[in-house]
């Protein structure tokens, strides 16, 4: 599926998205590094404990991701593209938390250190849908 590759080829040019998390009737937006697994299923990113951003998610775990080509050019009116990724994040379980914090760390090979502090957390969000729009369209993807 064409769409289903340029999201890959996207996600694997850039390093950084948009978390968005919503608590107590307040949204929160912050950058993240992240990645994703091959399927485009899941995004991950890392987090210590103790941030807003993990609180938000331990008490309501819909979340949505923006990640984008943007490049604050003029030309980005018209040839921007945004990716809206929603779900659902949660910390994975202990038999799964490797393999996704070596897929986090093959991406971010900068971040090893961070990512295996033991106050940091590799989230999973489980994608169920992706929003793509750029300047004359908008379309969706169900997974």
């Amino acid at each position: 599926m064409k769409e289903i590759n340029e999201l890959k080829e996207l996600f694997n040019s850039q390093k950084l998205a948009v978390l968005a998390t919503y608590n107590k009737n307040q949204p929160h937006g912050c950058l993240v590094a992240f990645a994703s697994s091959g399927d485009l299923k899941h995004l991950l990113f890392a987090t210590k404990r103790n941030t807003r951003k993990y609180n938000d998610i331990y008490l309501n775990t819909r979340v949505a991701m923006l990640i984008d080509n943007r490049s604050n050019r003029e030309s980005d009116f018209e040839q921007a593209v945004a990716v809206t990724a929603k779900g659902s994040a949660r910390e994975p379980d202990s038999s799964q938390r490797d393999k996704w914090k070596a897929l986090y760390i093959s991406k971010h090979p900068q971040l090893a250190a961070f990512v295996n502090n033991p106050d940091v957390v590799v989230i999973r969000i489980d994608v169920e849908e992706y929003c793509i729009a750029g300047f004359n369209s908008t379309h969706f993807i169900k997974l």
